[in-house]
């Protein structure tokens, strides 16, 4: 009886397609996997490829992120290109103005409107002026520092070139998250001791004169010429 040949590579072929079928769906599971973006106890953003903690209430309908941190739910965590951070570390803006100057409010608003990163010093008071007179040589507002380039007035041209030349992308690429520091004064305001203030100041008593006579204690008499007794 002839052995049957032809039977056995029929069934070796099926088994390998199955089995590269098979690699398909788990190759094709894996990617859609993805990675996980979980919250932490102090509200904090992280991704990883590991599925959250099921008794974590923050996690508790945690979804993969198809893609990791550069799609747009890290970026509204606060993600900034490369190129932002970057000419925010080597050249750091700093925008000084004060209230009710129309400049100042042209400046700002440019700023914004093309969102680069600031920290913004107010100079509302005689201490703030007279700081802002040593650092500059001026007291004129708005003043724009980037890096230690000084730049004094509004100018959008000069504004323009300066951050250009500094690295910061001409469109905004912040988040629609970023929150700019609140402003604060160039000077810091010195707290003032109340308890000192209200409290009325005392002087020293006077020091007795050295070189006047001791007074002498008199005995007054026990009865006067009179006969009246004291």
């Amino acid at each position: 009886m002839k052995p049957v040949s032809g039977h056995r590579p029929a069934n070796i072929k099926a088994l390998m397609t199955l089995a590269m079928m098979l690699g398909a769906v788990v190759s094709t599971l894996s990617q859609a996997q993805g990675v996980y973006r979980i919250v932490g106890p102090d509200g904090k953003v992280s991704y990883s490829d590991q599925p959250p903690p099921a008794n974590n209430q923050n996690n508790a309908a945690a979804k993969p992120v198809v893609g990791g941190p550069s799609t747009s739910a890290a970026a509204a965590a606060g993600y900034m290109p490369p190129e932002l951070k970057q000419a925010m570390g080597r050249y750091p803006v700093v925008f000084y103005a004060g209230k009710d100057c129309a400049p100042c409010d042209t400046g700002r608003n440019y700023l914004n409107g093309r969102g680069v990163p600031y920290t913004e010093k107010t100079v509302n008071t005689n201490d703030d002026a007279a700081a802002l007179k040593r650092l500059s040589g001026t007291t004129s507002l708005p003043m724009l520092s980037i890096g230690s380039q000084q730049i004094k007035g509004y100018s959008e041209v000069e504004w323009t070139q300066y951050l250009d030349a500094a690295g910061y992308p001409k469109k905004s690429a912040l988040s629609a998250t970023y929150r700019r520091p609140a402003p604060s004064p160039l000077v810091e305001a010195k707290p003032v001791d109340t308890a000192a203030a209200a409290t009325p100041s005392r002087k020293a008593p006077k020091p007795a004169d050295a070189d006047a006579p001791a007074e002498v204690p008199v005995t007054p008499p026990v009865t006067t010429p009179g006969g009246i007794r004291f």
